[in-house]
């Protein structure tokens, strides 16, 4: 019988969650304490250690469940989609007043003060959550305010319950985004990192790997080997990889062929990638 997903469950011989206790063995159980990610983009990998291969990433704002510490490198679960992997410790810090918004610009700064002149003291990217306290404004230009006096461009957030219409607009925001193998932000994604994100921005759940993804997102569709029937947003699976659909002939993905966010047609893709990994293993309708 197999096991529980070790990407989604923390347990290891030495240690779990608490709340595995009586469906994995370890020699000790913890309930975890509560952070969240200081850092603007926080990487999860597979083992502690900057060698280890990068599984996902994490954005500022983003709340976790740290279960060790050792190090330099804490044994997380990410709260918003259960993903479980090491991270730098420092790049956590205690639960602050709870975000107010959310970045909605592509990628954004932060300054110093209200002012664009100022020195920009981190980069934000789409899918970040701030705790806005206050605001102002700077020769015309509307600022929102952190705890720390620190400033972000107001038209560049939206109230943390925002919803966008149409999360393949979204997706079109990031085209030529660099494509990074476990990438999850606006600095660099890969392909499934691409419908989360995306997903998430329009107020919806989403697991995190393709597989999970291909199993258990929206409902599955009927479509056969003349593609037709695919409309704006469904979702093309092969193995190991996922599109958006654009229309009924073009996708946008993170292409690791083109290294980068691209629209492609869907013909000319599905005979590319057959050439190295196949055809289409499904479709789902998120």
């Amino acid at each position: 019988m197999t096991g529980p997903d070790r990407r989604l469950n923390a347990f290891r011989p030495d240690l779990a969650d608490a709340r595995l206790k009586g469906r994995v063995e370890a020699a000790r159980f913890v309930a975890g304490r509560a952070a969240e990610v200081a850092a603007p983009v926080l990487d999860v990998r597979s083992a502690p250690g900057v060698d280890a291969g990068l599984d996902t990433q994490l954005l500022a704002g983003d709340a976790v469940t740290v279960f060790d510490e050792a190090g330099g490198f804490a044994w997380v679960q990410a709260t918003r989609d259960s993903y479980v992997g090491y991270v730098p410790a420092s790049g956590l810090r205690a639960p602050g007043p709870a975000a107010t918004h959310v970045v909605t610009a592509p990628r954004t700064f932060v300054y110093a003060r209200a002012d664009m002149k100022r020195p920009a003291t981190a980069a934000l990217s789409l899918g970040s959550r701030l705790a806005i306290v206050g605001a102002a404004e700077t020769r015309g230009t509307a600022y929102a305010l952190l705890e720390s006096g620190e400033a972000v461009v107001s038209s560049h957030i939206s109230p943390v319950d925002h919803g966008a219409d149409d999360y393949v607009a979204v997706a079109e925001t990031l085209e030529r985004t660099p494509y990074l193998w476990g990438g999850t932000s606006a600095f660099g994604i890969d392909c499934s990192g691409l419908v989360q994100l995306c997903l998430r921005m329009a107020g919806r759940a989403c697991p995190r790997d393709t597989d999970m993804q291909a199993a258990a997102l929206g409902r599955p569709l009927d479509i056969g080997a003349a593609l037709a029937g695919l409309e704006r947003g469904d979702l093309v699976f092969w193995k190991g990889h996922v599109a958006i659909v654009l229309d009924a002939e073009t996708i946008i993905h993170a292409s690791g062929h083109a290294m980068a966010v691209v629209r492609e047609g869907l013909a000319e893709a599905v005979d590319r990638i057959a050439r190295l990994y196949g055809r289409p293993v499904g479709f789902r309708r998120p």
